[in-house]
């Protein structure tokens, strides 16, 4: 009980904090952490992860629009698009084996760390604000359009792809990107986790519980700090949370 317990909060603390910093999914490490270290069913631990990443984002994307980090207009439409191509992502999924995409999102969270290291996102809200919104409109369709279908072709990595496209397609400046990001993934999350508890069942409730605290407590601090951060700092301590969180699942993928 005391190990599971040490397990279920940091897993929590360390999803919140990869949330709320980086606009990461949840399931990035709560999933893994549960399954390698206390032996969870697969299933029922993505259930546990996406049900702690639907308040921890919310909690993300109500503090950064608090600090005007956040574009709701673009990311609603983002959210539509995203929320339909994942289905056929997950069709197109079906169709050939597992392992062809094995190990693309864990290798691509660590390059993502290494590239905010190395190249800094230093764009301003000027470069969004002076784009038309018929342009603004067919970008956020078409990366909408690309993020979903990824993220329902390799199942995982919602969150790092939005953060990537984001900031390197779209030229949103790094908070107002994962402010986006975590909006999207409020509603997204919240519909994952509602179908996997109506197929799958409700998860273990102590499991549950400490997660989500856990998980909302990281987002919540996390989030505070990077609203305040200076943008290279920002981005310096994001990719280097990527490139850790990168090089530990790596690890327990490849290596456990």
């Amino acid at each position: 009980m005391a190990l599971s317990m040490i397990v279920y909060i940091i897993a929590g603390l360390g999803a919140g904090i990869g949330t709320g910093l980086a606009g990461l999914s949840a399931a990035a490490v709560i999933s893994p952490m549960l399954i390698t270290f206390l032996g969870f069913d697969a299933y029922e631990a993505v259930g546990i992860a996406l049900a702690s990443d639907v308040l921890a984002s919310a909690i993300s994307a109500y503090t950064y629009g608090r600090n005007k980090n956040l574009d709701v207009k673009n990311g609603l439409i983002m959210l539509c698009t995203v929320l339909v191509f994942t289905l056929f992502g997950s069709w197109a999924a079906s169709l050939v084996p597992n392992t062809m995409m094995g190990g693309f999102s864990v290798v691509m969270t660590f390059l993502l760390g290494v590239k905010f290291i190395a190249r800094p996102v230093m764009t301003t809200k000027e470069v969004q604000a002076g784009k038309s919104p018929r342009t603004k409109l067919v970008q956020s369709l078409a990366c909408g359009t690309v993020i979903g279908f990824i993220c329902g072709f390799i199942g995982a990595g919602g969150g790092m792809m939005m953060l990537l496209i984001l900031t390197s397609v779209l030229g949103y400046e790094l908070k107002t990107a994962v402010g986006t990001s975590v909006f999207i993934m409020a509603f997204t999350a919240f519909t994952g986790a509602a179908s996997h508890m109506v197929i799958g069942g409700f998860p273990d409730p102590l499991a549950l519980a400490v997660c989500v605290i856990a998980t909302l407590a990281g987002a919540r601090g996390s989030a505070l700090f990077a609203n305040k951060a200076d943008p290279k700092t920002l981005n310096r301590i994001t990719g280097a949370v990527l490139a850790v969180l990168g090089l530990a699942m790596m690890a327990v993928k490849f290596f456990g």
